[in-house]
């Protein structure tokens, strides 16, 4: 019996977003303008592949200090509504 293939690693873009995430930033406009100039994604595109990447167990093992924060953070907001 063969062994399953390792989960296949994050990308390159995957890495760099949650390695962004887990930078201080001084307001959501310097932020925001951050993502454009950087990563070269739209906010929007960045949020949809942030929020794909809290349910993605790969990330959670790379980075689990930002993945767990933004999970209460997501958690949060959605018990608000």
């Amino acid at each position: 019996m063969e062994s399953p293939e390792p989960p296949q690693s994050l990308g390159e873009r995957e890495r760099a977003v949650l390695a962004f995430e887990g930078r201080g930033w001084p307001s959501p406009g310097a932020k925001e303008r951050a993502i454009r100039e950087e990563l070269d994604l739209a906010p929007v595109r960045y949020y949809q592949v942030l929020n794909a990447l809290l349910d993605d167990p790969r990330a959670l093992r790379l980075a689990p200090v930002t993945v767990n924060r933004l999970r209460r953070v997501r958690e949060g907001k959605r018990s608000e509504r």
